[in-house]
This record gives structure tokens, C-alpha cells and sequence, in this order.
């Protein structure tokens, strides 16, 4: 069966980004969103005040997550999923550092808590279709703190994998572009902490390159992407997107986001 994923920096709200502050876009998000119809939606730079304006004007969906510094505090990397097609299962966080398990916890120079959601949902209406869905963001300062998360994201992804069976699917904001140990980890290129990754990288299915995902609300596509969804080799990549397009003349965020359709 075909699904549609997505994932999308909608950049936290600061004050100083004036017109291009949240209280502005508080529409535009969600309605680009909208305009996709995806099962499964990751979000990055999201606040809870954010999340639930999102909330509100996609009543379709609901969410799972928790702030990066515990609870409800800071920043979320949220996972929406439209609960009329799918069934929560099961869902849980951990941090990007030497104590995963532990809220606010920070690793290897990060500038921040660094955090990895995930879900595992389940197809209403053909329910032998399961799948996970993780959702990151890297960190922005640390090519070291970025390195280690991901090899410790993997490691995750291959524990569930062992255990659940099904397929799933890696989105975020990575901070790394695709030339970095990062990235080419994830496609099984390089190797980090003598571990080496074996995922899709959906933007093979777009001819050519696909441009730059962060555009700090001025535009354009010249540049490389940081923002990603990646797949486990059983599924099959049909379709990638990076939505460019503005919303009442504005964009909703200073990232654009992607949009993979995939198959089951």
C-alpha cells in the first residue's frame, strides 16, 4: 500500500524574527501540511503553544512526544499522525547522549538536548501494514554530537527492527549535508563507532538534485538539503517533494518541507 510521510523544521517562535515570527505563520504551517493529506507528519523546533495551534487546525491528526527537556519543556520533535487511517501502538523518546534514558540529558559538545520520538502505528483499515516512524533533530553545533546521535539512532532503529518486524522510516532535521559522515552513514558509506547503516534515502527519487531545505525565510532552491527521510530497504521510495511554495505571500518556515511517498 502507498503512504505519504512528511517532515518539516517550522522553526521555533522568537520574538525577533518580527514578521516572520510564529504568531504570523501560526496558519501557514499547517495549511502547506494540509495540502498534502500525509498518514505521518514529523515536526522539529516545535513548542507546545505551537503544536497545539497546529493541533487546532488539523483535527485529523493528533500527537506523541515530549519536550527535549523532559515533559512538556522546550523544544518538541513531535510526530503527528492522522488517527482516523492509523493506530497508535506504541510510542516513546530518547536523548541523543551517553544516558538516552535520560531527559536534558547533553553528549558530545551538543549545544543543546538532542532528542529522537518515535512511533509505531498501525493501518486501520489493513491491519497487517505496520510500521515506525523516528523523528530527530540533530545538532546544529557539533559535527561530533551530530555523529554520535545518529549512530545511536541507529542502533535503536536495529534493536526495534529485531524485535517488531516492520518496516520504518528515519525523518528530521539532520544538520548535515549530503556530503557529511552523517548522511553518508545513513546510506551505508561511512561508518561511525564501527557501525555502518543500510537505509534509503528518499531523495534518490528525485532527478537531479533536490536543492536546499533551509532557506532562513528568504527562498530558493540553490544549495543542499539538511532536512531528510530515510527508509528501512524493504520499502519502496515512489515519490519525494520539496514544497517550496509560499502561503499568503510568506513562507511558513525558514525550512521547506519534504514529502515522501512510499511504498508498504
Amino acid at each position: 500500500m502507498e503512504i505519504k510521510i512528511g517532515t518539516f523544521n517550522i522553526r521555533v517562535d522568537l520574538p525577533q524574527d518580527g514578521k516572520d515570527s510564529w504568531k504570523h505563520r501560526t496558519d501557514k504551517a499547517p495549511e502547506l501540511i494540509r495540502k498534502h493529506h500525509p498518514l505521518v507528519m514529523g515536526l522539529q523546533e516545535a513548542l507546545l503553544p505551537m503544536i497545539k495551534d497546529v493541533e487546532a487546525m488539523m483535527p485529523d491528526y493528533q500527537w506523541i512526544g515530549e519536550g527535549r527537556r523532559g515533559g512538556m519543556s522546550d523544544e518538541f520533535c513531535p510526530i503527528l499522525y492522522n488517527h482516523h487511517k492509523l493506530f497508535h501502538m506504541e510510542s516513546g523518546q530518547f536523548w541523543l547522549s551517553e544516558q538516552p534514558h535520560e531527559p536534558n540529558s547533553i553528549s558530545w559538545e551538543s549545544d543543546f538536548p538532542r532528542i529522537c520520538t518515535w512511533g509505531h502505528f498501525q493501518v486501520k483499515h489493513a491491519p497487517r501494514h505496520e510500521f515506525i516512524v523516528y523523528n530527530t533533530h540533530l545538532d546544529h553545533i557539533s559535527e561530533v554530537a551530530r555523529e554520535n546521535g545518529i549512530a545511536l539512532i541507529w542502533d535503536r532503529m536495529q534493536s526495534d527492527a529485531a524485535k517488531k518486524k516492520v518496516p520504518a522510516m528515519l525523518m528530521g532535521d539532520l544538520n548535515s549535508r549530503p556530503h557529511e559522515r552523517a548522511v553518508r552513514f545513513l546510506r551505508g558509506e561511512a561508518s561511525i563507532n564501527g557501525l555502518t547503516a543500510k537505509l534509503k534515502d528518499s531523495f534518490t527519487a528525485i532527478d537531479g538534485s533536490p536543492g536546499r531545505t533551509f532557506h532562513q525565510f528568504k527562498g530558493g532552491m540553490d544549495g543542499e538539503p539538511i532536512d531528510y527521510i530515510f527508509c528501512t530497504p524493504e520499502v519502496k521510495v515512489l515519490k519525494t517533494e520539496v514544497d517550496r511554495h509560499t502561503v499568503n505571500g510568506r513562507y511558513p518556515s525558514d525550512h521547506y518541507p519534504v514529502f515522501t511517498t512510499i511504498e508498504l
